[in-house]
């Protein structure tokens, strides 16, 4: 089972430099190698990261003779919008991407009313191979540049800012890497996008850290990394079954770590980060859902700092598996909260537009 996992992207040529790749610092020494004066980085950051521009002409703070090179130099388009499906009243958006090289993913907006919360990419595709997931069907093509991932937040920050989504104009206020890819299988690029997120403007978005959720299918050491990092976001492990029989064919990369491992990796991050881990858990008819298991991942987490987000598994093209019965999702619920563990079912916002978790697949649009 373990040699159907892809840890290492095929090598693929890079996208182009954008300063959301690069550090404040960095971002200097790139404006001076383009013959401008260093401070000219803040001035660029800012109408990146703060105004939302994305229009030369509107950067009347530069000179107009240093503009295009700026910004063809240091804001060079990244991301091409290919398709757009919205429901929900057009509150729920997923965008379809086409990359420099041609790869294609997805990110999707939903706006609730008391917040906005976008769902972002971090590999075109996934090499974690989980059979119920249509991403990672597909495979992975390659691992998305910093900035890459960076732009699908700062586009939905446009449309928000620009009130392109109904309910007036807006802010992004929550970011969960449970797009297409594995985020700590491409953990470099992860955290240079976490921190452009979380720092503060000019050198960032300025997010808060606590609106950040990292989901992971189990990368132990990955795991004790990020930990490490200072960065108190989100940790969600998509766990799928308590039991290692179970979670070897749903989640194949537990042949390489066991549930013990993950969970108690996920214990040392709590412990470090005083953040409460997310257990991301979908609800497959017949083969997840029994009461049993419910009591035995009770057992498991059970007196942990630890929420459960239970999933309706979103149904796939040609998968074999469905959503649970209600009746049994009731059950599982109930029996997890006799264990005095905190639960909540997963609003399958996006369903309809294939837009939901496990759905994201980036199909090119139909001629």
């Amino acid at each position: 089972m373990s040699a159907e996992l892809t840890f290492v992207a095929p090598r693929r040529a890079k996208p182009a430099r954008h300063l959301a790749d690069l550090t404040m610092a960095e971002r200097r020494a790139a404006v001076a190698e383009l013959g401008e004066k260093p401070f000219r980085a803040e001035q660029l950051s800012r109408h990146y990261f703060e105004r939302l521009a994305d229009d030369p002409a509107a950067m009347t703070d530069l000179p107009a003779s240093s503009r295009e090179r700026l910004v063809e130099g240091l804001m060079p388009s990244l991301l091409t919008p290919v398709r757009e499906i919205t429901c929900d009243g057009g509150m729920t958006r997923k965008t379809l991407w086409k990359l420099f090289d041609g790869a294609l993913v997805e990110s999707v907006l939903m706006r609730y009313p008391d917040r906005v919360t976008m769902c972002v990419s971090s590999q075109a595709g996934c090499g974690m191979n989980c059979p119920f997931c249509a991403t990672g069907q597909a495979g992975l093509t390659r691992n998305m540049s910093t900035a890459e991932i960076v732009e699908q937040v700062v586009a939905g920050a446009r449309a928000l800012a620009r009130d392109e989504v109904p309910g007036g104009p807006g802010r992004v206020g929550n970011i969960v890497f449970m797009g297409m890819g594995e985020p700590l299988a491409n953990y470099k690029a992860v955290i240079g996008a976490v921190r452009r997120i979380v720092d503060p403007a000019p050198e960032g978005l300025g997010i808060s850290a606590r609106g950040v959720t990292v989901s992971t299918v189990g990368l132990v050491p990955a795991i004790g990394k990020l930990a490490a990092e200072g960065l108190p976001v989100t940790l969600a492990v998509s766990l799928h079954a308590p039991d290692d029989e179970l979670r070897d064919t749903l989640v194949p990369v537990n042949t390489r770590w066991k549930v013990d491992e993950v969970l108690d990796a996920a214990w040392s991050y709590a412990a470090i980060t005083k953040r409460r881990v997310s257990i991301e858990y979908a609800l497959i008819k017949d083969i997840n859902d029994q009461a049993w298991r419910a009591d035995m991942l009770g057992r498991l987490l059970k007196g942990k700092l630890v929420h459960v987000n239970l999933i309706p598994l979103n149904p796939t093209p040609g998968s074999k598996w469905t959503a649970s019965r209600p009746e049994d999702e009731r059950t599982f619920v109930h029996r997890l909260q006799s264990h005095g563990v905190p639960v909540t079912v997963r609003d399958t916002r996006g369903q309809e537009i294939d837009g939901a978790c496990g759905q994201l697949a980036a199909a090119p649009p139909e001629k």
